[in-house]
């Protein structure tokens, strides 16, 4: 029998699409197989939630489930297999085979119900499908399941991750296929491609694939915005420059202007992570004043020079 997804989850029937999400994440970190190698059971677990996950953030399957009309794997809810009540129904001639009452002829003191279930189900030769419940495709045949899921990690770069860039992902069965990053994606989000898992005789399962956005050298992720800090000389600092920085885009020309301070942030609109309605954010950059270690030729210049401002005169 299919375990209900909420507790597989640890979640409340209730819980809201966020809680939903955030039950997820923390028990995808703690079952993923990247970091439970020496333990099937883990990936064995690691499956059971991802489907669990799949079936409460789809809206129809998560209605269809609480209304009891699928199980916790998304399959048909029913009676049972290919016998029903006793594979005809009650008695020889069951309940909706064209007879009538209990094994052939009326009921108790003549009571029809063939008439009953005529009325209920509008059809007396219909009735619950060839031979009464479950009897040949009746209430309780249940469609064949289908095959299980399969999960992989799909590390992408930072820079890829803001501008949706497509990424190569080669499957189990060794086949090489191209998966289009979808907008506003985050690190660990999931994308399904059915039909890429393992086979059954339902058909085939889905591939359910992680996003892992990996940590870069330089570039921060700053919600839909990106951070980097960037060195300046001394002299580039005094005296202003135009000065090379890179962005997940490629690289651009940026003005540091005349006197700026070690710290100063500068924006570049629009070259931040792309949101779900398409728009992106902007990069910020930080820049750093970077003195040469050592330098006599410097340190020959500045002699007898004090800048005579109280730059920390509101530290008391």
């Amino acid at each position: 029998m299919a375990q209900d997804p909420y507790a597989i989850l640890g979640v409340s029937r209730g819980a809201s699409e966020k809680d939903i999400k955030s039950a997820y994440r923390k028990l995808a970190k703690e079952l993923h197989p990247d970091h439970n190698k020496d333990n099937p059971k883990a990936a064995e677990r690691f499956s059971e939630v991802t489907r669990a996950y799949d079936l409460l953030t789809d809206k129809d399957k998560r209605a269809q489930f609480d209304r009891g009309e699928i199980d916790g794997e998304g399959n048909p809810a029913g009676f049972g297999g290919a016998g029903g009540f006793g594979g005809g129904g009650f008695g020889a001639g069951g309940f909706g085979n064209g007879q009538r009452g209990f094994g052939g002829g009326a009921g108790p003191e003549g009571m029809d119900f063939g008439d009953i279930f005529e009325g209920i189900f509008g059809g007396r030769s219909g009735g619950f499908g060839g031979g009464g419940f479950g009897g040949g495709g009746g209430f309780g045949r249940q469609a064949p399941p289908k095959g299980a899921n399969r999960a992989y990690r799909l590390a992408v770069s930072l820079p890829d991750a803001a501008l949706c860039a497509s990424q190569r992902i080669t499957l189990a069965d060794g086949k090489t296929i191209d998966v289009k990053l979808p907008k506003g994606v985050e690190d660990g989000m999931q994308i399904r491609l059915a039909g890429k898992g393992e086979p059954g005789p339902g058909g085939t399962g889905d591939a359910m694939i992680t996003i892992a956005i990996q940590p870069h050298p330089y570039f921060r992720r700053d919600g839909d915005d990106i951070r980097v800090d960037i060195p300046v000389t001394l002299d580039e600092a005094v005296f202003g420059a135009k000065v090379k920085v890179p962005t997940a885009d490629g690289a651009v020309m940026l003005t540091v202007a005349p006197g700026s301070s070690s710290g100063k942030t500068l924006r570049i609109k629009g070259r931040g992570f792309t949101r779900k309605d398409g728009t992106r954010g902007d990069q910020f950059v930080t820049l750093e004043i970077a003195l040469p270690e050592g330098d006599t030729d410097l340190a020959q210049r500045l002699e007898g020079w004090r800048d005579t401002r109280d730059l920390r005169a509101k530290f008391g």
